[in-house]
């Protein structure tokens, strides 16, 4: 019988969330300056995974005079339950696996013209833009390659038949090409010039739904506040050291920070590479760990190369991308991208983006699976 081990990596937990949460990559260890204010915290499950909102502080006039711990809490679980909502609303839209989703609807299409949300197609343009970016290293029609893996097998069988065929592989492969995807913002519609292309936004669509459910936390009054989208992070402000009291008060600390670490894949105890206070910031990871299966002793990532539809190999274990909030769809596409790339074009690409400033200040973090750890772009906006 073949020497199969299945395993599934649980992704290194927030330390202020111990035990509760596993996230790839990252930790919110607490605050600089303040209390041990742990936040009004929810858990929900979207897109395959555990999403957490927690809400640390809210606007003046949400707090009123006399706010009680109950009456915050009470508030926050309102607010909460309506982000899940749109977190939902977003799966509808964004999931190749949700049947009548918006992608679902364009890849059964057969090349026709679909009318879609308006934020489907900013997501597939977005797709697209990474695509030019990673020089197709990063290629959102990888849904047929993708289909033909099983990454979330259970038992040493379906281990072995999470790998792909051969000929469906070199069939899947023939469609994937990124350019063969026409975006019209104007009318929100979406064809595919190859009907065999099969949309996947897995490594993107977090990112942009971690934006626009911050931007909704912040429409409902929510000052500071943590968006953590299975591990896709954006911070909302910082951590006030008392919560009830109006923000211009004494105590309030208005400026504070949330401190955040970027989990080491090389250490088993769950230690840290670095720790950082900072405010309105969003980290996104992508490490092969994630999700894998092993089949003779060989591992298999879930992280695939679009030429060759199978695992890239190039001597990466992870990458984290550290940038201003609002941005965690750019984080959550250039982690992929580096990560296919490798470290030095992913180091070359990230310091060119930086000094561009195409996606504001940009840090990102490359561990490789030797142990060595390198850095681009702008680490002292975030970590001095």
């Amino acid at each position: 019988m073949k020497d199969i081990l299945l395993r599934k990596i649980k992704t290194l937990g927030l330390c202020l969330m111990a035990a509760v949460l596993g996230v790839a990559g990252f930790a919110a260890c607490g605050s600089s300056g303040t209390d041990n204010w742990a936040g009004y915290s929810m858990d929900s499950y979207y897109f395959d995974t555990i999403c957490r909102i927690t809400i640390y502080g809210l606007d003046d006039s949400l707090l009123g005079e006399g706010l009680s711990e109950a009456e915050f809490g009470e508030k926050c679980s309102g607010i909460i339950s309506d982000a899940f909502k749109e977190l939902s609303a977003y799966e509808k839209l964004l999931s190749r696996t949700v049947e009548g989703s918006d992608v679902d609807r364009i890849n059964r299409s057969a090349g026709e013209t679909v009318e879609v949300d308006l934020r489907t197609a900013e997501v597939l343009k977005k797709g697209l833009e990474f695509g030019d970016v990673s020089g197709g290293a990063f290629d959102i029609t990888i849904g047929g390659v993708t289909n033909l893996w099983n990454f979330h097998a259970l038992d040493e069988e379906t281990a072995e038949a999470g790998m792909p065929d051969e000929a469906a592989l070199a069939e899947a492969l023939r469609h994937v090409d990124y350019k063969m995807i026409q975006v019209d913002l104007a009318d929100h519609s979406v064809k595919l010039l190859d009907p065999g292309a099969v949309i996947d936004l897995g490594g993107i669509a977090k990112g942009y739904i971690a934006d626009r459910i911050s931007e909704f936390l912040k429409e409902e009054g929510v000052t500071d506040a943590i968006v953590n989208l299975g591990g896709n992070i954006e911070a909302l402000g910082g951590k006030p050291g008392n919560h009830l009291k109006p923000r211009g008060e004494a105590g309030s600390e208005k400026d504070s920070t949330v401190r955040l670490g970027i989990n080491d894949p090389r250490s088993a105890a769950g230690q840290l590479l670095e720790t950082f206070d900072a405010r309105d910031v969003t980290v996104v990871t992508s490490g092969t760990y994630e999700r894998f299966i092993e089949v003779d002793g060989v591992r298999y990532h879930h992280i695939l190369d679009p030429k060759t539809g199978y695992p890239v190999d190039n001597g990466l274990t992870q990458v984290t991308i550290v940038a201003q909030s609002g941005h965690s769809v750019d984080c959550d596409g250039l982690s992929t991208v580096c990560l296919a790339l490798g470290a030095d074009r992913g180091r070359t690409l990230i310091d060119e983006l930086s000094e561009k400033g195409i996606y504001g200040p940009v840090w990102a973090i490359f561990v490789s699976s030797d142990g060595e750890v390198t850095e681009a772009g702008d680490r002292s906006t975030f970590a001095g």
